[in-house]
């Protein structure tokens, strides 16, 4: 089955109408993305919560996909007579062929080497190298592949300073990716909280995968471990981040660590400000426009 993708060109004030008339006028999908995407003229747009953005970009695609046998151009004299839009339509038409989905998906998604000795490799590749650390860890409902700076700034970082038998809050732990990296990296123990129960199931799938000992791991949305821990590690946004901070610090024992990421380089000073209160903090390093923030507890 092949299908077509109509795709128009718009501004702003524009996109989220146009991608609601095309809903109505029977899209199997609607995507609004930056018409700029992947050049120079990007724009990022960053929200989080507490602190959501309102925007949406300024010069915007809104991709909609119909079947093969839609005539779009009845679609098109729709939308240019009703009331909705009041400028004029530049879009575009691209056929769709039938491809092997699953196939195509898998294609995208390579092994990434986070060191010379830690790999993180979905299950459908063969390590590229069979004697490194390899986290087996497949695309999927939780957030943590290894793809995003913020996951390699942690994972980097844990891989530097773990040291065997440590124990490890892994705090907002996602696919469970870097409780996971730190048992691999010689931790004792490791704990993963997240309030999203999908994340703990699929942590718990990507542990077993990762044939770690049962004994020496916890994930589960809610979990107040018996003693304060050697790491806690959050890779959430700078504002979770700050709400959290004493609860966290709670976690971490006198003379231990904490690990932050998923902070933007402009909200450093704020983030740091916030634990200077129980931690001597430091930024230790940056990718692309993103930061990780390290603490020792007094």
């Amino acid at each position: 089955m092949a299908w077509i993708s109509l795709i128009f060109k718009t501004d702003a004030v524009h996109a989220e109408l146009l991608s609601e008339a095309l809903m109505e006028q029977g899209a199997l999908s609607v995507d609004i993305h930056d018409a700029a995407a992947n050049s120079d003229d990007e724009q990022p747009l960053f929200g989080e919560p507490g602190n959501p953005t309102g925007e949406i970009w300024q010069n915007s695609e809104v991709s909609a996909l119909f079947n093969d046998s839609t005539n779009v151009s009845d679609i098109v004299a729709h939308l240019t007579q009703s009331n909705l839009i009041n400028i004029p339509l530049d879009y575009r038409i691209e056929k769709i062929a039938d491809q092997d989905w699953v196939r195509l998906t898998q294609s995208q998604f390579a092994p990434i080497q986070i060191s010379t000795r830690m790999w993180i490799v979905p299950t459908w590749h063969t390590p590229p190298d069979p004697h490194a650390i390899n986290l087996l860890l497949d695309p999927g409902l939780a957030f943590g592949t290894g793809s995003h700076p913020t996951t390699q700034l942690c994972l980097c970082w844990l891989e530097q300073n773990l040291q065997a038998g440590n124990t490890v809050i892994d705090y907002g732990c996602g696919s469970g990716i870097l409780a996971i990296a730190a048992l691999k990296l010689g931790a004792a123990h490791a704990t993963g909280i997240d309030i999203d129960e999908q994340a703990i199931t699929v942590s718990q799938e990507n542990a077993k995968r990762n044939q770690c000992n049962p004994a020496q791991y916890v994930f589960a949305t809610s979990h107040q471990p018996s003693e304060p821990v050697d790491i806690v590690i959050a890779n959430i946004l700078a504002n979770p981040l700050m709400i959290l901070a004493p609860l966290l610090a709670s976690l971490v024992k006198q003379g231990g660590h904490i690990a932050l990421s998923g902070i933007l380089h402009e909200q450093t000073a704020e983030v740091i400000d916030t634990y200077q209160l129980w931690f001597d903090m430091k930024s230790v390093q940056q990718q692309e426009d993103w930061v990780l923030l390290v603490g020792s507890k007094r």
